[in-house]
């Protein structure tokens, strides 16, 4: 279905913050290009289009996060602090981690 060796950079489907004039600019690229049925890769092209390139941040952990399910590292606030997004974490550690927060 994809006609080049590697996909464009994209961000990762859990998160990602843009501004408002780029969405918009998105949204035209995208009604311009056969729609591709992995979103993240999707939306990769759609940058690749528009000459912008997505950029990794730290907070974001879209493969989610290596604690030890033990430690008293994880009932502290201070563990999430820096997260602004977190893939596979189940409702009730959502729940937990929105509650030390």
């Amino acid at each position: 279905l994809y006609n080049k060796s590697n996909y464009p950079p994209y961000a990762g489907g859990g998160g990602f913050i843009m501004d408002g004039l780029l969405a918009k600019r998105l949204h035209k690229t995208s009604e311009t290009l056969e729609l591709y049925p992995i979103d993240d890769v999707f939306l990769g092209m759609c940058l690749e289009v528009l000459k912008v390139s997505p950029v990794g941040h730290e907070g974001f952990k879209t493969f989610g996060i290596v604690k030890n399910k033990n430690s008293k590292m994880n009932k502290e606030p201070c563990f999430f602090r820096s997260m602004l997004v977190v893939h596979k974490l189940l409702p009730p550690e959502l729940l937990q981690m929105w509650d030390l927060v």
